[in-house]
């Protein structure tokens, strides 16, 4: 085992996929350029190195001009991992993701596919509301998309693998404040989740979520950063006899949906955490699954916690109350007893 940082595992997990395979190639924003960061959060840092500009290719300020780019080479036959710097700037990209890669499959029927991987940060993190927005809901609405959300880095170094080996298009949403970010590129009130990484070769599965925690009297389902926001709620949660059971989906499309059913059916109480804010959020999609497949299981209504229906704020204060806490987490499990 190594140990790593969400960052340094997404690093490897692109290096032995390029190493494995020829067609694969990374394409975004400054992410090669001599001296830089390698991207926008150090990821891929020193690759162009190894493999050459041929193979990291820099492009202009361009979204959609880089995703149209990855997604005609996909269509031709290469694997492109593509990123933007921030996830809002998927927006600018919108056609190309949702009426192009997502479509082409099925308007072919199945005789063209779409292997591209599409990697973006999401969260707040004290850059104002057009550079902190989690946009995961958007995508998981959109069919012929995947959605994964790794919350570790053996996670998100096993993911991105396997979304390299898909043939369908794959979104990978990475919080900024996971990625144990060093140095210049380090984050205020980063998290650093540093975990163990197999040095021989594995894949996580897409579609499989994992249970964080034991427990058996409420279920909190959490993604990226509010795992662990569910998970310090859980441990407080325990101080005071109620044993919760913490849900990492990992996946959001396609979900694991068993996992998610089997837990409720076991605990009779759900909250589910998010960073979005709450109208038409992926929060309100799980609790309408549980509603309709496990209603006579629960024991009290689900619970969503969320952000408000606001832009996310930039003053630094304003910021913490909009980002659902561990406190925010408890106060809504103690009110489902």
């Amino acid at each position: 085992m190594a140990k790593m940082t969400i960052a340094e595992a997404i690093r490897q997990g692109i290096r032995e996929e390029m190493q494995r395979d020829p067609r694969v190639f990374c394409i975004g924003e400054d992410i090669g350029i001599p001296g830089g960061f390698g991207g926008a959060f150090t990821v891929t840092l020193g690759l162009s190195d190894e493999f050459g500009h041929e193979r990291i290719l820099d492009t202009p300020i361009s979204e959609l001009g880089l995703t149209g780019i990855a997604v005609g080479a996909a269509i031709g036959g290469l694997r492109p991992i593509a990123d933007v710097q921030y996830g809002d700037f998927l927006f600018l990209a919108m056609d190309q993701l949702a009426n192009e890669a997502a479509k082409m499959t099925y308007m072919s029927a199945g005789t063209v596919k779409v292997p591209l991987v599409m990697r973006a940060p999401v969260g707040a993190t004290g850059r104002g509301a057009q550079h902190a927005q989690s946009l995961e809901a958007f995508f998981t609405h959109v069919p012929g998309l995947k959605v994964v959300a790794p919350a570790t880095a053996y996670d998100a170094k096993g993911l991105l693998k396997s979304a390299v080996r898909d043939d369908n298009p794959v979104l990978i949403f990475e919080h900024k404040l996971l990625y144990g970010s060093k140095g210049p590129r380090s984050e205020r009130g980063a998290l650093s989740p540093i975990g163990e990484v197999p040095e021989e070769e594995y894949l996580v599965p897409i579609g499989k979520g994992v249970i964080r925690r034991e427990g058996q009297d409420v279920t909190i389902v959490g993604k990226l950063l509010t795992v662990y926001r569910a998970l310090a709620a859980a441990e407080e949660l325990a101080k005071e006899g109620i044993e919760a059971e913490v849900i990492d989906p990992r996946t959001l499309v396609p979900l694991d949906k068993e996992l998610l059913l089997e837990s409720v059916k076991k605990t009779g109480r759900l909250v589910i955490v998010e960073e979005d804010n709450l109208t038409g959020g992926w929060a309100g999609e799980l609790a309408a699954i549980v509603a309709e497949e496990a209603f006579f299981w629960l024991d009290a209504p689900v619970k969503r916690v969320s952000a408000p229906d606001t832009p996310p704020p930039f003053a630094p204060v304003m910021e913490q109350f909009y980002v659902p806490s561990a406190a925010r987490v408890v106060a809504a499990v103690k009110a489902l007893f």
